[in-house]
């Protein structure tokens, strides 16, 4: 029965420090840009995009498409990028157990 409190005890302790976690990573972003720097986007540890800028220069009324392209892309890089630092600190956290659901 000791044994079964003490796990108990670090399963809390862990718990408690996933949480934190989450909170920290929502603090941290990445950014990530397609077309050279002229489509920039920002994600939080969250996967969540805070901003988009885009230069003036990528904006052609007459080719909406490659700016759709461009977006998507920087979109999709911030957010993979999220995922690994996320996926990075959780490691540093469980000390690389696969635990199911955290990551």
């Amino acid at each position: 029965m000791k044994n079964m409190g003490k796990m108990m005890k670090q399963a809390q302790q862990l718990q408690n420090k996933m949480e934190k976690l989450q909170e920290e990573m929502a603090d941290k972003t990445i950014e990530a840009s397609a077309g050279g720097g002229m489509v920039k986007a920002v994600a939080n540890g969250r996967q969540q995009i805070v901003s988009i800028s885009i230069e003036k220069e990528v904006v052609d009324p007459e080719d909406v498409e490659m700016l759709q392209d461009l977006i998507v892309a920087a979109v999709n890089d911030a957010l993979s990028q999220s995922q690994q630092m996320v996926s990075e600190e959780m490691n540093k956290l469980t000390g690389g157990m696969n635990i199911p659901g955290l990551t």
